[in-house]
């Protein structure tokens, strides 16, 4: 079985898309498929990257980006990244001669490989990880039913439609899919996972780190990733002082950097907070560990919005299989992966009395916190690991090719 994967960006770009996607390959490779790897033009690199590049063990295939007239105007530059990823699959196909192309979010990446696999004659698979248009309402750069908006979710219907199988990550994607009219047997989950292996249970504090933070007979509680406006990193801060009253020796800590960094730091001055929230900024990923093993307590306030509540994430899921204890807002996102009060705690989303409620009492009930470490741990364990995940794909590939998959 030889799978072309038409991707956005892959390694070493850093980010949840580059890291399933690693996984993915690697347990495809694992079960004797062949896998091969293109990226569009956003993969960055300039007009003349270089065209084919290995990055940890797996070899990537780059699309050069436009500098055609048509690049430079909003819109329309997305015409320009289609039409660039299909004439670079063109070149690539009868070199590789894949049985079936599988491209990977957004639906650029989906219409070129259609283009190119009607020519071909190959099948598409297209994976939705996230409706593009919603993620763009949060970043700004589109208003909800704007008419950008309007032709990227236009892109996304047309491209599931004329897919010949679609996967997603969660039901809230799939039942979303379903209802734009794609037949329910055609769309199946491929459910975000972790690598087992690479998580361990029982991390010791650093002390020295912990001093050097000045967190020192310190309660922690904090958040480690990105600071996008729907992480709802507000409602967290929003929610210390109130949990200060009973419990004086509190502090956050926040791991990371993004959009929100400085409007964070601001609000937590506005809430004379400033001293009892530290910001570490970004750290180096082999140093991340150390920052997870500090925490008591990881929380996940993502906002109430479409792209939470369609879309689980991948950062609680690494929490659980770290044995860690989490808590985390009630957006549909969240719903498939916590259960509350056997994996981790959930809170009311937007509301910071209820988060500090919630995170107050699970604080104070220290002895539940062997059962809920245990309880995550066995959930990654049993269901949201690689190989089950990966397995999955047998079932489509070998239907739209008739090859053999195990």
């Amino acid at each position: 079985m030889r799978i072309l994967h038409v991707l956005d960006h892959s390694i070493p770009l850093h980010s949840g898309y580059t890291f399933r996607t690693r996984s993915i390959l690697r347990e495809q490779q694992a079960l004797g498929w062949e896998t091969f790897h293109v990226t569009g033009s956003k993969q960055g690199g300039g007009a003349n990257p270089t065209l084919e590049e290995d990055v940890d063990g797996l070899h990537f295939y780059r699309t050069p980006r436009s500098d055609g007239f048509l690049a430079k105007l909003p819109v329309l530059n997305q015409k320009e990244v289609i039409d660039g990823l299909e004439q670079r699959l063109c070149q690539i196909i009868p070199q590789i001669k894949p049985d079936v192309l599988h491209a990977h979010s957004p639906s650029l990446n989906a219409i070129a490989a259609l283009r190119a696999g009607k020519k071909f004659g190959i099948p598409v698979v297209y994976e939705v990880r996230a409706f593009w248009e919603d993620a763009a309402v949060d970043h700004g750069t589109a208003k909800e039913n704007g008419l950008r908006y309007k032709l990227t979710r236009a892109l996304e219907t047309y491209a599931l439609k004329n897919a010949s199988a679609v996967t997603t990550i969660c039901e809230g994607l799939r039942r979303d899919i379903v209802a734009r009219g794609i037949p329910a047997d055609k769309v199946t989950v491929i459910p975000n996972a972790v690598d087992i292996d690479k998580f361990a249970v029982g991390g010791v504090a650093d002390l020295a780190l912990k001093h050097k933070l000045g967190l020192q007979d310190m309660r922690l509680i904090g958040f480690i990733g990105s600071f996008y406006a729907y992480e709802g990193l507000d409602v967290l801060l929003r929610a210390v002082p109130a949990m200060l009253a009973t419990l004086p020796n509190l502090r956050v800590l926040l791991v990371g950097g993004g959009p929100q960094d400085a409007q964070l730091r601001q609000l937590a001055t506005e809430l004379n907070i400033a001293d009892k929230v530290v910001f570490t900024g970004r750290v180096p990923h082999e140093q991340v560990q150390q920052y997870y093993d500090l925490l008591d307590v990881l929380v996940y306030p993502r906002l109430s919005m479409r792209l939470t509540d369609l879309v689980t994430p991948l950062k609680p899921l690494e929490a659980m299989a770290q044995g860690r204890v989490l808590a985390a807002s009630d957006v549909g996102g969240h719903l498939e992966l916590i259960e509350h009060g056997k994996t981790g705690v959930l809170f009311k989303a937007d509301d910071p009395q209820s988060l500090a409620d919630n995170v107050g009492a699970l604080l104070a009930a220290q002895e539940s916190w062997p059962a809920l470490r245990a309880n995550g741990r066995t959930f990654v364990e049993n269901e949201r690991n690689w190989p089950i995940s990966v397995a999955r794909y047998k079932k489509i590939y070998g239907g739209l090719t008739g090859l053999p998959t195990a």
